[in-house]
């Protein structure tokens, strides 16, 4: 039974592809079920979509948005059950999993027969959600790190930035600490710190993804002198203890040098920060142009009921006009090579400092790392950032917790 529905399916999507446009006949008293990732802001948005494609196609769209923590497991439920949602939108490497565990469709034939959907988006972006060179996700909104600098401090400190090395940033920072200021903070969730290896040129694992590379002696010199620097306050301890809140009120606080993040993380810190204008914070690349993206996607569950459809949706909520409205309304690049310049031109005339901080997403975006396209990433990840964490905050000995973090890590590769 489930090999006759899987042929169906992927026949359906076979005649959706040769005909390039949704299949409007029988759509009347159908539904497509859209489960995201805790964008509850996003409703108004949502709805719109909802009732644009109802007209279009006749469907109804059924939402559901669930919390971060809540998701995986909520997805898991339903796919065990046979009844998993048409559309699925997941954050950061998560999708991983899902691909390489036949959860999602091979979205690969559909942009090969419309080539033009595929051009709509930057290339090195929707390279990011592809397993084993097959395309899995659309790009809902693409966001990648970068360092944000308190123009302020770097005067009182005597430095003109930003930084253009990895020991720059470190001499910065301990030029900028002293009292209650410390000189650097990075956010950690979803290895947003990892440019700061990359930097070093350490990798995490093989070209060929079956092998732990990191537990070498530049990676035992970088990490001591993080550590060192986290002792002495160079660094905000926030840095490897905080996720989302802290960090970000940290640095709009005033008193942080340096911040590295990613974009969104510009305007949670402007609402904070009444300091914050294009002549007190800056926004560049980090140092050697490298960075961890932490964006949005969209897949079509393999177990949904209405393949076509959910095809015809995902257009339409990219077309460069939904993708413009989306962008400008909720500041955020959606990923769609047309709209995205488009969108951060409307924040010319009274945000010139998010101009900045946007147009470095569209730059070095062959530069981006911190994610390995494995279905063990997420496991690799959680075995090897709490030895990381407890180097880092003095806890353990560099060597031996690197050494530890290379055992865990080899055996989760033994296993994949």
């Amino acid at each position: 039974m489930q090999r006759r529905q899987l042929l169906g399916t992927t026949a359906a999507l076979g005649a959706l592809a040769l005909t390039g446009r949704a299949p409007a006949v029988h759509a009347q008293d159908k539904k497509i079920s859209l489960l995201t990732w805790n964008i509850p802001h996003l409703k108004d948005l949502i709805m719109a979509w909802g009732e644009e494609f109802k007209k279009r196609t006749g469907a109804e769209l059924e939402w559901l948005d669930k919390k971060g923590p809540e998701l995986p497991a909520f997805y898991q439920t339903q796919l065990v059950a046979g009844t998993p949602p048409d559309i699925i939108n997941t954050q950061g490497a998560l999708w991983l999993e899902y691909a390489a565990g036949g959860a999602l469709m091979d979205l690969t034939p559909m942009f090969e027969q419309e080539p033009d959907v595929k051009a709509r988006f930057n290339a090195d972006y929707l390279k990011n959600w592809t397993y084993e060179d097959r395309n899995f996700m659309f790009p809902f909104y693409i966001t990648k790190t970068l360092l944000f600098y308190n123009k302020k401090l770097f005067v009182e400190a005597g430095l003109s930035g930003p930084p253009q090395s990895f020991d720059d940033m470190l001499a910065f920072a301990s030029k900028i600490k002293g009292g209650e200021k410390t000189g650097m903070l990075t956010l950690n969730f979803d290895w947003l710190y990892w440019p700061l290896m990359k930097m070093n040129g350490i990798d995490l694992l093989s070209p060929d993804l079956k092998e732990a590379v990191f537990n070498t002696d530049k990676t035992r010199e970088v990490v001591e002198r993080l550590a060192a620097g986290t002792a002495d306050g160079s660094i905000n301890k926030i840095a490897w203890t905080g996720r989302w809140v802290e960090p970000n009120g940290a640095f709009a606080a005033g008193t942080v040098g340096m911040h590295h993040a990613h974009s969104p993380a510009y305007f949670a810190i402007k609402g904070q920060g009444p300091w914050v204008s294009p002549e007190t914070l800056g926004a560049a690349h980090a140092p050697g142009g490298w960075a961890t993206p932490n964006s949005h996607g969209l897949g079509i569950s393999k177990g949904s009921k209405n393949p076509e459809l959910a095809w015809a949706f995902l257009k339409m909520m990219t077309e460069e006009d939904w993708a413009y409205r989306f962008g400008s309304i909720y500041k955020v690049l959606p990923g769609n090579a047309v709209a995205d310049p488009k969108i951060i031109a409307t924040f010319e005339k009274d945000d010139p400092l998010a101009v900045e901080v946007l147009n470095t997403q569209l730059e070095h975006t062959d530069k981006q790392t911190g994610n390995w396209r494995t279905a063990a990433d997420s496991r690799i990840k959680e075995a090897f950032w709490p030895e990381m964490q407890a180097a880092l905050l003095g806890q353990k000995p560099v060597k031996e917790a690197l050494d530890e973090a290379d055992r865990k890590v080899a055996r989760v590769l033994s296993r994949a």
